[in-house]
């Protein structure tokens, strides 16, 4: 193995689950519709806050999960322990594979004790976030030293994961290991994008490398004039990353 493939995930993962499209759209129908458009060309989808607020939530993750799916659900449960631990049970045994919680180590620990199928991560520091914006809320860290201290108390507690920026998961790998499952959003397949509110974004091979597991995209795949075809021109990298 060369040096630049150090972190490559060795993890038992088929390489066409590495790959979440995020579903960040109105409501299921639309939702239903993005993934009857992408087909065979994702078998991984993330649903989150939108989705649940516009109604029919439990119902689109049934429904993904009748389609043989894996489903990330991302709500981000931060509430009292107590709260959390219930809705993380509300998921057992719905077809959840993933479910985001943030918060302490109390919160932490009461959604990996109330998990049973479904696979919890602790949200380190959101992408859409930087230094400025770390220091305007308070914070007397720079990011890398929050994302590190974050997911090695998630690890802990019993987390499964963390959600970081592929940015960060260098590092994690170099003071944490293998064991901790990465999931990188905000992955941009070509960098030299438009402006939009993802701040600390990589493209797909520098996240794997780094040592992601799973990358989520979303508006680059959903916007596209052809998203199947976007979205297997990512899964092709991601293969061709891993059959090295």
């Amino acid at each position: 193995m060369t040096e630049g493939r150090t972190h490559l995930s060795d993890k038992a993962i088929d390489p066409a689950d590495r790959l979440i499209v995020a579903l960040d759209v109105p409501d299921a129908e639309a939702a239903r519709a993005a993934v009857e458009q992408l087909g065979d060309s994702v078998t991984f989808y993330k649903i989150c806050l939108e989705l649940f607020m516009a109604g029919g939530y439990f119902e689109l993750l049934d429904w993904l999960a009748g389609q043989g799916k894996k489903v990330f659900v991302d709500l981000k449960f931060f509430d009292v322990p107590a709260t959390v631990a219930a809705a993380v049970r509300r998921l057992n045994g719905r077809g959840a594979y993933f479910a985001t919680i943030h918060g302490n180590d109390a919160i932490m620990q009461a959604a990996a004790e109330a998990k049973d199928d479904v696979k919890i991560l602790a949200v380190t520091v959101l992408t859409s976030l930087d230094q400025g914006d770390i220091d305007d809320l308070g914070f007397k860290a720079d990011v890398p030293a929050i994302v590190l201290s974050r997911a090695r108390r998630a690890l802990e507690v019993g987390c499964d994961g963390v959600v970081s920026s592929g940015l960060e998961a260098r590092p994690l790998r170099e003071n944490i290991g293998p064991k901790l499952i990465v999931v990188c959003p905000g992955i941009r397949p070509v960098l030299n994008k438009p402006a939009d509110d993802q701040k600390r974004t990589v493209d797909v091979e520098e996240a794997f490398l780094n040592g992601a597991d799973h990358i989520v995209i979303g508006r680059p795949i959903r916007g596209a004039d052809d998203p199947a075809a976007a979205a297997a021109a990512v899964q092709a990298r991601i293969a061709a990353l891993f059959a090295g």
